[in-house]
């Protein structure tokens, strides 16, 4: 009868542990994927998610083809409940890229593979964005202009901001990056 009793406590006391270790996870991933946007754009799987923390500047090293440009702001790409459908790309052929030295401290968009323009000094801080008065990652450049690096991996990287003129005047503001050197 004792033994009995014991395997009955026993059982239920592992159950217990492996509900609640089962709860932890569960709560965890919610967690972690509720404030990550996801989807795909011209075949690419994304999920965004705004850098906590400083992100580390030779990230941004390296060639970038633009994947899409969405027309408006991190957060109300955020809220859209489909941002797939607010994607646009200008270019009939080629695409745009952009170069970033960061040993440099500068970069260069590039329009359609044929337009390119000078070489762009910039200061890479973490810290208030004197635009968007939130801490973030950003590079400020020409004195007065200023981009937020919303997240980069060795993939994909996401800027926000005027970066290239030929989309900023229709709206275009968050910019999605797949690394091609």
């Amino acid at each position: 009868m004792k033994q009995t009793g014991l395997l009955l406590l026993l059982s239920f006391l592992l159950t217990s542990c492996v509900v609640s270790t089962a709860a932890k996870i569960v709560t965890t991933t919610a967690k972690i994927g509720y404030s990550a946007v996801k989807g795909t754009v011209k075949g690419v799987g994304w999920a965004v998610k705004k850098a906590e923390g400083k992100i580390d500047e030779d990230r941004l090293n390296g060639t970038w083809k633009v994947v899409g440009v969405y027309n408006g702001t991190y957060e109300q790409f955020a809220q859209d409940s489909d941002p797939a459908n607010n994607f646009k790309s200008e270019c009939a052929e080629g695409f745009e890229i952009i170069e970033f030295k960061s040993k440099k401290g500068k970069f260069q968009p590039v329009h359609c593979q044929s337009e390119k323009e000078d070489w762009v000094k910039y200061k890479f801080e973490f810290g208030k964005n004197p635009q968007t008065k939130n801490k973030e990652n950003y590079l400020k450049y020409n004195s007065s202009n200023y981009i937020s690096i919303i997240d980069v991996t060795s993939k994909t990287m996401v800027l926000e901001g005027n970066l290239m003129q030929s989309y900023a005047f229709s709206g275009g503001k968050l910019y999605l990056f797949e690394k091609v050197k």
